[in-house]
């Protein structure tokens, strides 16, 4: 069976036309994704709108994990916890203040483990976070494998270094 010419060129054409639709859809969901409507931005706190405006002041920013050191969990438990807080602090900065988020990343990203003894002990360093205007998250465990459904497991703070050590500076690392 021999392909003719215009078979040939017929399905090139296919080809690139189908390759250009999507590469174009390609193009237009990322573009929404980074562009969402205003009226859909997740996480609609305000608590980071302040830490945009220090990412132009100061040089050196870091994330801090708070992890509860009560719930015994085992390493990768503890491993895993700190991704999630990591990952929902991160995302919550993403919209709200993304010239933070890009100073964090200029300064290698920096993360330091620490831990605090009770879930009372980790709740007040998110409240004096939140005071200073610093983005702060709070890991709620699924309850699915070591520890009680619903446990606030780690405590992520991002911001200017010596802010950051203002409340955490005096825990010890894990």
């Amino acid at each position: 069976m021999a392909i003719t010419k215009q078979a040939l060129l017929q399905t090139f054409a296919v080809g690139v036309g189908c390759l250009a639709l999507g590469y174009f859809l390609a193009k237009r969901q990322s573009f929404r994704a980074l562009h969402p409507p205003s009226n859909s931005l997740p996480f609609q706190d305000t608590d980071t709108h302040e830490v945009e405006e220090l990412a132009d002041k100061f040089e050196d920013f870091k994330m801090v994990l708070v992890v509860r050191n009560d719930l015994k969990m085992g390493k990768g438990k503890v491993a895993a916890q700190c991704s999630h807080a990591a990952l929902g602090l991160y995302k919550k900065v993403f919209y709200r203040a993304p010239k933070a988020l890009q100073r964090w990343e200029m300064c290698s990203q920096v993360k330091v483990v620490t831990r605090v003894e009770n879930e009372e002990e980790m709740l007040y360093l998110q409240t004096r976070a939140k005071a200073m205007k610093l983005p702060c998250h709070i890991t709620v465990d699924a309850g699915r494998t070591q520890i009680p459904r619903n446990s606030k497991t780690v405590l992520a703070v991002l911001g200017p270094t010596h802010l950051v050590d203002e409340i955490t500076g005096y825990l010890k690392l894990l």
